[in-house]
């Protein structure tokens, strides 16, 4: 197996700015209701959406936030999130998407990197904005409401645009987002037009979204995942969206109640609430016949678990912000347990071994290598980390270990670099997790790698105890040999409130080997 390809046929690209296509799916309905803030009902129409964000357009246009600048947009799920990103995009900008959790210091490395000029975010977030802009090159915050000494949104709103500026679809960047950052500072990730609306419609051949459908987001419009599936997939093709500014359980459940979306979107630790957590069956879910997971590994028992529960259809997909982000996905009608799919249109993918770089066959494990219109253009300030990503012939290292099956469908084992060895045999802290995740007793789990004399390295776990249990470390570790090779068994167990996470869902694995 030198090569996977995708069994979908190409999709063409177009020329399209990613506001153009969204305008596509706007312009199916324009009275139809595609934007709603879930705390407090508030509606937006996709007339209403698309005139809002031609007039922001032209009012960055009459500030200087056009073509060449970067705007950063730190705010949570609401509806102006739309607004403001489009707005710069039509405007011909750029918009690097910040985590509205950021501390000032996180804020500041994040301007100053991107080069933004102009900040956008709420009044909840002003105090941390005033101090994040200073020494770098924002000159003016705009808050989504208003705040004493800072610009309201509001009042940059022009007289519509009605033409997208020009703009060089495969190299102008419009979005910037940044990486999780788990070697060294966080790396401006460059994606263009072209990746975004290839991305969309890429995506949309192999994925289930239909156009009368809403669905929950919750998932954070800064991440990759929440930017693209969410916000321009589901707009882009006419279907609404709920949004969250934080996640909350009971109110996700309520939401889901309410509005009643037939696909849910989530990470792994929102299966595992979804799996366990008594609350849930106090709702009515049975609209949902799709849950699918992505921008974490997803163990097969606990899709499983979430699949019976709700009584829907448990999907997984793949991808990472450097991929815009989608490479490959389940679709419901071909479902294969632990699997993150098989590969979209348009995209290229090889299984090479990081120790050799010979090409891996059918069911071995190796680095997973992507080659497709959605890679990245690159990182941004950062040439050497770009080159150690990218091949000259434009394979992107994606640092997951990973396998393909004999139909082509992909599975991942784990990232390289949180592989553990023990006695020189390598053991991946996913599948450590999954195994300790189908204890009833336990809530959440993680697994890294601890220092030891004998081995090199140990495994070691933390556990979060579901609420009235008391695991023992002794029945964990029973639970964990009964069903791995001996060379896999935990060293400790040691149990804490919560396991730290980044929004996107993946585990800070750096975080508790601080811990340790």
């Amino acid at each position: 197996m030198t090569i996977v390809k995708s069994r979908f046929d190409p999709v063409s690209p177009t020329s399209l700015s990613v506001t153009e296509r969204l305008f596509q799916g706007l312009q199916r309905d324009p009275d139809r209701t595609v934007l709603t803030d879930g705390p407090t009902g508030r509606t937006m129409t996709a007339s209403d959406l698309e005139t809002g964000i031609r007039r922001l357009a032209s009012g960055l246009l009459a500030r200087g936030c056009g073509t060449g600048t970067v705007t950063a947009l730190m705010a949570p799920n609401i509806p102006e999130y739309v607004i403001v990103f489009h707005g710069a995009a039509y405007a011909g900008g750029a918009i690097t998407t910040v985590n509205p959790t950021y501390t000032a210091d996180e804020l500041h490395h994040q301007l100053r990197d991107s080069g933004a000029t102009l900040l956008v975010t709420i009044p909840q977030f002003l105090e941390t904005a005033r101090v994040g802009i200073e020494g770098t090159g924002v000159t003016e915050i705009v808050v989504i409401g208003e705040a004493e000494g800072a610009t309201p949104l509001a009042t940059l709103l022009g007289e519509p645009l009605q033409n997208q500026i020009p703009v060089d679809l495969d190299e102008d960047v419009v979005a910037l987002p940044y990486s999780s950052g788990t070697t060294g500072l966080p790396k401006g990730v460059m994606l263009t037009h072209r990746n975004l609306v290839m991305n969309i419609d890429q995506t949309l051949v192999a994925a289930d979204v239909r156009s009368e459908d809403v669905t929950i987001a919750f998932l954070p419009f800064f991440h990759i995942y929440g930017l693209t599936v969410l916000m321009n997939l589901h707009l882009a093709h006419g279907a609404s969206l709920v949004t969250m500014p934080r996640f909350d359980l009971e109110l996700f459940l309520e939401l889901v109640q309410t509005h009643r979306p037939r696909s849910l979107y989530c990470v792994p630790p929102v299966a595992i609430a979804l799996a366990k957590h008594p609350v849930v069956d106090q709702f009515d879910l049975s609209s949902v016949e799709i849950f699918f997971s992505a921008a974490a590994p997803l163990g097969a028992e606990l899709g499983e678990a979430v699949a019976t529960r709700l009584g829907c259809c448990s999907m997984q997909g793949y991808g990472m912000t450097e991929l815009s982000p989608v490479s490959h996905l389940v679709h419901r009608d071909a479902p294969r347990p632990g699997s993150c799919g098989q590969t979209i249109p348009n995209t290229e993918c090889r299984i090479v071994n990081p120790e050799t770089g010979e090409i891996c066959g059918t069911g071995e494990q190796g680095e997973l290598w992507v080659r497709g219109p959605q890679v990245m253009k690159g990182y941004l300030n950062n040439p050497e980390a770009t080159a150690a990503t990218i091949t000259p012939d434009g394979w992107l290292r994606t640092g997951d270990l990973a396998s393909f099956d004999a139909d082509g469908y992909l599975f991942i084992h784990d990232r390289l670099k949180e592989l553990i060895k023990v006695k020189g045999f390598q053991v991946a802290p996913a599948e450590l997790e999954a195994v300790l995740l189908t204890h009833p007793d336990v809530a959440d789990a993680a697994v890294i790698g601890v220092p030891d004399e004998e081995a090199g390295e140990r495994p070691a776990a933390f556990v979060v105890a579901k609420p009235g249990t008391e695991p023992s470390e002794e029945a964990l570790k029973a639970h964990v040999a009964e069903k791995l090779s001996s060379y896999k068994a935990l060293s400790e167990v040691r149990f804490i409130d919560t396991i730290p996470k980044a929004a996107s869902g993946k585990i800070l694995r750096r975080v508790l080997r601080a811990q340790a």
